[in-house]
């Protein structure tokens, strides 16, 4: 079984769904035809910018970044307000940049200032409402072919991702645990170090970089005979129920690794520096906070703790 890498091999990635023509500039005269009539079959965004505007030239790539991240399923229109004084005047426009969007022929939804790319695509988010985009629809996809073992399918999903969204969490965590899926621990190292500590940070990479961390320390799965023998022999022979616990993860035996986890923090909480619990808390976010064994070892680790 064989993963490229690269995000930018072009040989590992599918072409852009987006359809042409999703973003134009438009003006006073051809308001109706540009805003007013597309709205009626999908949601247009009027970004209205001047030249001299310093946040405009920030927000305006962004915009047109994400409309083409969704696929056809809203529209921008781009307006300079000096060169369209009379409309911005109709719109109360008093400052900009300044965004509208319409459906249906009428407004719905707007800001004005500067905003991060997350809230432009919650923005986005709440005019198309349960329509998925193109990226969406991909990562579902994606998260589909690896949650079946199927990471040549997976993998070459996330680095498309990628390509068309270099800063996609999700795309990024997925990446890295098809590597160490199919061991490749070492290039899931090289993606980590290629990310600033912002991307780092996310939720989803985090969790996959915690995951790095449990296989690098995990022994062979196929020790847990001998390690089992060894802690029923001696139950308190804390390093071996420890190495018990990582050969349990690297089997992908989640719940007994954690059980053995939480024993160990039972007989012995401060143990080489309280390994037994900073190990859970690893697993916990590799898994994931709301999976359903996170949430009942971490109940049972709760209650110890306060015992």
């Amino acid at each position: 079984m064989s993963l490229a890498l690269d995000p930018n091999d072009p040989a590992a990635l599918g072409p852009s769904a987006a359809p042409a023509n999703l973003i134009k500039d438009s003006d006073t005269a051809n308001f109706g035809a540009d805003v007013i009539e597309p709205s009626m079959e999908v949601p247009v965004i009027v970004d209205f910018w001047a030249p001299w505007c310093g946040p405009c030239k920030q927000l305006g790539p962004l915009l047109e970044k994400l409309v083409t991240q969704a696929g056809g399923l809203v529209r921008m229109v781009k307006i300079n307000v000096d060169e369209n004084k009379e409309l911005a005047g109709q719109l109360r426009i008093q400052s900009i940049p300044a965004v509208f969007a319409f459906k249906d022929g009428q407004p719905a939804d707007g800001f004005v200032g500067a905003q991060t790319e997350r809230q432009i695509k919650d923005f986005i988010g709440r005019l198309i409402g349960d329509a998925k985009t193109p990226l969406d629809a991909a990562l579902e996809q994606a998260k589909a072919a690896f949650e079946d073992g199927n990471i040549d399918v997976a993998g070459p999903i996330y680095m498309d991702v990628m390509r068309q969204d270099p800063e996609n969490a999700e795309a990024i965590a997925g990446l890295i645990r098809c590597s160490i899926t199919i061991g490749k621990l070492e290039h899931a190292q090289e993606i980590i170090g290629q990310l600033d500590d912002k991307i780092k940070a996310a939720p989803e990479v985090a969790a996959a970089i915690s995951a790095l961390e449990l296989a690098e320390q995990s022994g062979d799965s196929s020790d847990t005979a001998d390690l089992r023998q060894k802690v029923e022999a001696d139950p308190t022979n804390h390093q071996s129920r420890f190495d018990l616990a990582m050969a349990y993860y690297g089997a992908q035996q989640n719940e007994e690794a954690l059980r053995e986890l939480l024993e160990l923090f039972r007989r012995d909480r401060a143990w080489d520096d309280e390994a037994a619990k900073k190990q859970m808390l690893k697993i916990f976010e590799a898994l994931g906070h709301d999976h359903p064994t996170t949430l009942e070892i971490r109940k049972e680790l709760t209650a110890l703790l306060y015992s």
